[in-house]
């Protein structure tokens, strides 16, 4: 079958360069900026769903923009760092255990997915406790706000020429630069579109048309197990890491292994949400 995957049959991939600008020695990358984007976005949205008293139960949100402007910055730290270690840890700890200088190249790329949400997490638990606020609220407003900068990254992955898709004759597949010869998924796409575009979309419609925010915790369980079920579905297409390869018989991947608890406790919040929230007059 390896015959058929002609790379004629793919289309051309475009040739964007990965540093949006470069100043001497300073050089600002696409992937950099994708984060940094999704975090100003997330601020920015969180701001406007805490002002719409609508969504809220009793008419009132259980904190104010100022706690979302304060923990900005713990989860942009939460972000980075839970899912640099994430990385580390859970798909090259080898190398970086060689090379422990190598830890510090963030601009390299190496950031897990699973690793930041847990660092962020911890952030909204600490933060959340230190400032007399209701964790789950913060959970679902955080949550609802983040997809974009998914999205975003996830377009900066397909720039990079890096988490590219497996081998395939489809129409839209693409010969990525370092990925060899052969037509590949341009997987970083669809995650950008399910995890980015979808997501945000579903998640709009829970708070605004179905008013969950009124059932604390259930917008969070909703995008916890959504990104899990995508990112199962994703890695169907999505070549695993090389050193690492397939698990348990030749499907199985690291990502799904660590998608699958995500799904098992986003439906655990959901029915927690629903079970915890007042009756409805």
């Amino acid at each position: 079958m390896t015959e058929l995957l002609l790379p004629l049959a793919a289309l051309p991939f475009p040739n964007i360069d990965p540093v949006v600008v470069q100043i001497g020695p300073l050089a600002i990358h696409w992937y950099g900026l994708g984060y940094v984007i999704g975090i100003l976005f997330a601020w920015w949205y969180s701001r406007r769903l805490l002002a719409d008293e609508r969504l809220w139960a009793g008419g009132k949100a259980p904190m104010t923009p100022e706690h979302v402007d304060d923990f900005l910055i713990w989860a942009a730290a939460g972000v980075v760092l839970g899912g640099r270690i994430g990385y580390i840890l859970f798909y090259d700890f080898a190398r970086y255990l060689a090379n422990p200088l190598d830890i510090f190249s963030v601009w390299q790329g190496g950031m897990s997915f699973h690793g930041g949400l847990a660092g962020v997490t911890v952030a909204m638990i600490a933060f959340a406790y230190k400032r007399g606020i209701s964790a789950w609220s913060l959970f679902d407003t955080i949550a609802a706000s983040a997809p974009v900068g998914f999205g975003l990254v996830r377009v900066t992955n397909f720039i990079n020429s890096e988490l590219w898709g497996r081998t395939t004759d489809v129409p839209w597949a693409f010969v990525f630069p370092n990925g060899g010869p052969e037509p590949r998924h341009p997987s970083q796409l669809y995650e950008a579109l399910l995890e980015g575009l979808v997501l945000f979309i579903l998640l709009r419609l829970l708070t605004h048309s179905g008013l969950k925010l009124k059932q604390p915790g259930f917008v969070a369980g909703a995008f916890i197990a959504f990104y899990g079920a995508a990112r199962i579905f994703v890695e169907f297409f999505r070549q695993p890491d090389a050193h690492l390869g397939y698990l348990a018989g030749g499907w199985l991947t690291m990502g799904m292994i660590l998608s699958v608890p995500m799904v098992l406790l986003g439906v655990w919040a959901m029915m927690r949400a629903k079970r915890a929230a007042p009756a409805a007059p």
